[in-house]
């Protein structure tokens, strides 16, 4: 089975996105099946057409000339659409497998039509929403409800259709879409990469000066959504009942300079470490030297509907867990087994959740195991995968066939 993923971007770029795609692929390879990956014009200034990376290949399609929106998002479905069809029968595609954005999955319902393959439409998340959490855009804006229109309008001509989360599943079926032909393939981890967590790294304790502190971290991107800001505003009052608490913020992104300025002000000051962005080798030095991941996600439709994925890696990374009671995280995190939960968008209520935790030492390893073993079960990518499995052979026999994907008796689970 040959099954070619459409994408907005892939590595050599790492984000979250780019991670998650590795992982898939990598999972595909383990069960034996043959994949590749397209990535659109958004991929950046590539000077190859094909290159393979950590093993896995990836095609490449050039941006179009720019042009103002609409008719710039039109050019680029217009180039990756010919580019998909040029890949897939080069390559013999059996499925195209699309990941959002919608722009993609636009791109390759017009490429399946042409070729007479059948399409599985994946969705990360809302983009509408992931654009009001970023900051770039505004609920109920016109482009919001566009893009929301869009995205229906690709969800009911996919053959199939995978989100990464119950949440974004009951919004879809909310929406009218039939629930029989959605999978949900949720976050994972690929613990090949991870291994046994390394031990505390005494060289960079001693370079951050943390020698005897208690370490609050959150490694990843300054986005509004993430609730930073939350976080420092919460940093007076938990040094108040744990003068030895230091936070490391690890990353950077859109909203640094403003929340760099907000712990200059802060009276906590001393005690909050801006680490940078660090090489993606690195981050685990700073994983072994923090003992409480924190994720303070502000409540909206984007944190309530989408699971993140650096919770999970914290807990493979054998880290406490401490988050935000929004959506995403209940799907992930329980309450007081495998990590602790704290009231969405109010400092006091992480201070206080993160000075009771520190203090209740003894249960810390416990807690640790409990969250490892979470993982290990429930989202290991290298059992994830096998959702895919009836999706695909269902699609390609109906294929095969002329029979109606509607009409085969799989339901998605």
């Amino acid at each position: 089975m040959r099954i070619l993923h459409v994408l907005d971007h892939s590595l050599p770029l790492h984000s979250g996105y780019t991670f998650r795609t590795r992982a898939i692929l990598k999972a595909s390879q383990g069960r034996g099946w043959d994949v590749a990956g397209v990535t659109g014009p958004r991929q950046g200034d590539m000077r190859v057409s094909e290159e393979t990376i950590d093993g896995l290949r990836f095609f490449r399609t050039p941006a179009p000339n720019p042009a103002p929106t609409p008719l710039g998002e039109w050019r680029e479905i217009d180039g990756f659409a010919r580019r998909i069809v040029d890949v897939a029968r080069a390559w013999r595609a059996d499925v195209l497998h699309a990941h959002s954005p919608v722009l993609n999955a636009l791109a390759a319902l017009r490429a399946a039509r042409t070729l007479r393959v059948p399409l599985v439409y994946e969705i990360r998340a809302f983009w509408e929403d992931a654009a009001v959490g970023n900051g770039t855009g505004r609920e109920g804006s016109a482009r919001y409800r566009l893009t929301r229109w869009a995205e229906g309008w690709a969800v009911r001509r996919a053959d199939a259709v995978a989100v990464i989360c119950e949440g974004l599943k009951r919004d879809l079926v909310a929406r009218g879409v039939d629930g029989r032909k959605i999978i949900v393939s949720p976050n994972g981890v690929d613990l090949h990469l991870f291994g046994a967590p390394p031990p505390p790294d005494a060289a960079l304790i001693a370079e951050l000066g943390l020698e005897g502190a208690e370490t609050i971290g959150f490694i990843g991107s300054f986005y509004p959504y993430e609730g930073l800001d939350d976080l420092i505003a919460a940093m007076p009052a938990l040094v108040a009942r744990r003068p030895g608490a230091r936070l490391i913020l690890v990353g950077g992104g859109p909203q640094e300079a403003e929340l760099r300025a907000q712990a200059a002000a802060s009276p906590a000051a001393a005690h909050i470490h801006f680490i940078g962005r660090v090489p993606h080798d690195q981050v685990d030095r700073y994983y072994s030297v923090i003992d409480i991941l924190a994720y303070p996600r502000k409540r909206m439709r984007l944190t309530d509907l989408v699971t993140p994925l650096k919770p999970l890696e914290a807990m493979a990374q054998c880290r406490l867990v401490a988050a935000s009671d929004v959506g995403g995280h209940r799907e992930l995190i329980r309450d007081g087994d495998t990590g602790t939960l704290f009231a969405p968008d109010d400092p006091m209520a992480i201070a206080t959740a993160l000075a009771d935790l520190l203090a209740d030492r003894p249960c810390w390893d416990a807690r640790r195991v409990r969250a490892r073993a979470f993982v290990e079960r429930e989202r290991n990518w290298s059992s994830n995968i096998s959702r895919y499995q009836p999706v695909y052979q269902g699609l390609v026999e109906a294929a095969e066939t002329g029979v109606s994907w509607s009409r085969l008796p799989f339901q998605p689970g």
